[in-house]
This record gives structure tokens, sequence and C-alpha cells, in this order.
């Protein structure tokens, strides 16, 4: 800018201020800053643009705004930047009636003509989550079965059904269908993806029938005692346990979630996290034991008093049973689907 700034006033001398060569002059050295400028803006807005939709599904009214907000802001910024260079010369020519009139007319056709267009495409789809999650007790016994679905943009579920209607029929949707009528899905089912659900709001919840889960599994995620419990002289308690995997076929992340005196545990150097605490329950501790393993997992909980200690598992599958892949397979190409199921269990001791 320095030089083109230098050579525009040696023109000026010469040319005159408002002469088309003095112009060029000053625009000429400034074309590889331009492109840069423009090539780099345009990318951050187009990553913008796609973060957007996975920033997470804020309550209404706000998750409506945010993103736009946010969107317009930067996309601001970016055109300040590529076009505030030429400025300082070519300022008295934007500020012309005519030219002002012709952008305002230009915002006003581009805003009516972008809000009759689908907002999402197989380059920018919609990111919906599908969660097969199934309630076993011991290791052989299924207690529920259901579908659990979530977005992680503004648009919620119910305009995915209403452009997906093959989905909503498989799921025995009612044209009546409202968040009033169906059932809602806790956060707590979501704890196989820990902390990714607290990106979720309004997830929905489907019943699921069960056979085809006993079909192909034989055995299911179990948390046993493998030792005695052992007690201080401190009043504290050691439980020993052992986790065992079952017959799952493509676990990718185990969870425990454990509420109740904990003081002490065998991960992370025997030192605990921050507690959590889910839509104001008692705090918990959540540790994630990552992949599958030959092996059981073999770890020990310490308690400080005689109180008992709840333990939640959560075990992630990428593997689903043939209902719930023919589910999958109905959503349209503009729709990316992340689906797994989710083994879910809970224990006291």
């Amino acid at each position: 800018m320095l030089l083109a700034w230098i050579l525009f006033c040696l023109a000026v001398k010469t040319y005159g201020n408002e002469s088309l060569r003095s112009i060029m002059f000053y625009v000429m050295p400034q074309i590889p800053f331009l492109a840069y400028a423009v090539y780099f803006g345009g990318f951050l807005v187009q990553f913008l643009v796609e973060k957007m939709g996975m920033m997470g599904a804020a309550p209404p009214p706000y998750g409506y705004f945010i993103p736009d907000v946010v969107v317009a802001a930067i996309i601001g910024v970016v055109t300040g930047w590529c076009v505030g260079p030429l400025l300082p010369v070519c300022g008295h020519w934007l500020a012309r009636r005519s030219i002002m009139h012709f952008l305002l007319h230009l915002s006003v056709l581009g805003l009516a003509l972008s809000s009759q267009f689908f907002p999402y495409t197989t380059a920018a789809p919609k990111r919906v989550v599908f969660q097969h999650t199934i309630l076993t007790a011991d290791s052989n016994r299924v207690v529920d079965s259901s579908y659990e679905f979530a977005v992680v943009d503004s648009n919620s579920l119910l305009f995915l059904f209403k452009y997906a209607p093959e989905v909503g029929k498989e799921l025995q949707i009612s044209p009546e269908f409202s968040f009033e009528t169906a059932k809602l899905s806790h956060r707590e089912s979501w704890m196989a993806l820990f902390p990714v659900s607290f990106l979720f709001s309004r997830s929905l919840k489907f019943p699921a029938k069960s056979n085809e889960i006993l079909e192909q599994y034989g055995r299911f995620p179990l948390l046993s005692t493998h030792e005695p419990h052992t007690k201080s002289s401190t009043g504290t308690r050691r439980i020993h346990l052992e986790l065992s995997l079952g017959s799952l076929k493509e676990v990718w992340v185990a969870v425990l979630n454990v509420t109740g005196p904990l003081s002490s545990w065998s991960f992370a150097d025997n030192v605990l996290p921050a507690p959590e605490t889910i839509d104001g329950g008692p705090p918990s501790y959540i540790c994630r034991l990552s992949g599958a393993s030959h092996e059981n997992w073999t770890f020990w909980l310490e308690a400080s008093s005689g109180e008992d200690l709840r333990v939640e598992v959560a075990v992630l599958d990428q593997y689903m049973v043939g209902a719930a892949k023919k589910l999958k397979g109905l959503f349209p190409d503009w729709v990316d689907v992340t689906a797994y199921s989710s083994f879910m269990s809970s224990y006291v001791f």
C-alpha cells in the first residue's frame, strides 16, 4: 500500500487527482495484496459458514439468530479489508447516488433470492446424530431399546422430518407431530458422546424393537467386582471392579459416570477431574476409556464413606443392527448422519 500511495502521488502531479490513470497507478501495485485478501477472506467465510452448522443447537429463539449475526459480522469484516484499501482514491466514485442505489437494490435482491434456496447441499450438509440406545441388565438382557436423534444447528428435527418424509414414515410420525407431543431425549442418554452432547438441544426419542439385538450380540457390557472390598482405618472403602465389553463388534469408547462419595480412583494417577453436573443433578465424575480391548478393564474406586457409589456405563459401538442401518439409509443425500449404538447400564456398589 505504501508503494501504491507513492506512485499515486507522483501520478497526480502529472494527470490530476481524479484521473483514471492516477487511479490505475494506485490500484495496479495492490493487485497481489487484494487477490490474497479476497482469497483468504472467501476461505474464511466458507469455513465459518460450515462451522456455524456445527456450533450446537442453541434453544430458540437465539438459535435462529446467533449464526446469522456471526456470519454477517465476519462478511462485513472481510468486505472491509478487501475494499478498504481502494477507498482513498475510489471513495468519490463509490459515493455517487447511482452506485449506492445499485448496491442497495443488489443487496435486497440477494436477500430475496437467498431465502428461496434450500439451506443444505451435499457439499454443506445438515449434520444429524443418530443413536441406537440399548439399556441392558446383566450380560444378556435388554431392558429397553430406542432411537434417539439430535442436530447441531438451528434447524430442528421438525425441519428434518418435514423434508425427509421416508424417515418420518419409518418412525411412524403423524402430521400433528410436534415437540409438545414428542418424547424428548434426556442429556444423560448421550453419555457415550460426552462432552459433545452439550451441543445438543431438544433431542427426540422413538421406540425401537430389541429382537434383532439379542440375535446379533451374545453378551453385553458388564461391570462387576473381581476382588472383595477393602476398608482402611480412616473409613474409606476401596471397590475393585472389572469391565467386560461383551461381544460388541466395533467399540470406540466406554464412558463411566460415577456418582456418590468418590474420593479417588485408579485412573489418571489417582487424580479426580472436576465434577460434572447434568440438568441440576448431583455432581459426578466422568472417565473415558478409549478403544476396544481383548482383555477386561480392571480398576478400583475409593469411597470416602459407607454410602453407595452409583456407576453408569455407556459403551459406543460403531456397528448397527439391520433395522437401524436401514433407517440410516433412508436419510437424503443432503444429510450427513453420524450413527452408532450405545449400550448403557447402571450399577450400585
